[in-house]
């Protein structure tokens, strides 16, 4: 079996707090947005773009998630918002997927939502390629309108996911997988 297709069945999710540094290289991130690209998009709508989250607007974000925490949890103890603020901060990357359906006769919303999904899964299939650790996440944070105009998200754009990425600090173990033969039929 080749390297690839090894790394692919060991593909797991990374917790981002597993995750550090190094993060990918320039010309690496540039391969990964490339790859994430590379996905159905009937009609060539593109109905997904990137946010890179790096550097220091890891924190800047933290400072967006710890304030709209605190303003909705105002007994949260000083540890949850502590965790909020450096929700960001793990990963040395972390790509936010934009997903905006593009109004169109011939293409359903829902082909849009899953073509900027299926952006997301490639940066997890790229990353593990590269061999970095990578994680898909949501959350609160995803669905939050202060912290989407934080991101400069128009109100017809949503977070199709979080992507962390970085070096693995640990490998967690494998979870159980579906046995095909549960989940397959022929027709």
């Amino acid at each position: 079996m080749n390297e690839c297709l090894s790394r692919l069945l060991q593909r797991r999710s990374v917790p981002p707090r597993w995750l550090g540094e190094p993060g990918p290289s320039g010309p690496e991130v540039e391969t990964l947005l490339k790859i994430a690209s590379r996905v159905p998009d009937h009609g060539k709508l593109v109905p997904w773009r990137f946010i890179l989250i790096q550097d220091e607007a890891r924190g800047r974000l933290g400072e967006v998630l710890a304030a709209a925490f605190q303003a909705d949890n105002p007994e949260a103890g000083t540890e949850l918002v502590v965790a909020e603020r450096e929700r960001f901060t793990q990963a040395p990357l972390v790509v936010a997927v934009v997903s905006r359906v593009v109004p169109h006769v011939k293409i359903p919303d829902w082909e849009q939502v899953l073509s900027a999904g299926a952006v997301c899964m490639n940066l997890l299939t790229g990353a593990t390629a590269l061999g970095y650790g990578a994680s898909w996440l949501s959350g609160w944070a995803a669905f939050d309108r202060r912290v989407l105009d934080a991101l400069g998200l128009a109100p017809n754009e949503r977070i199709a996911g979080f992507v962390h990425i970085g070096t693995a600090k640990e490998t967690p173990p494998d979870r159980d997988r579906p046995n095909l033969a549960d989940i397959v039929t022929r027709f």
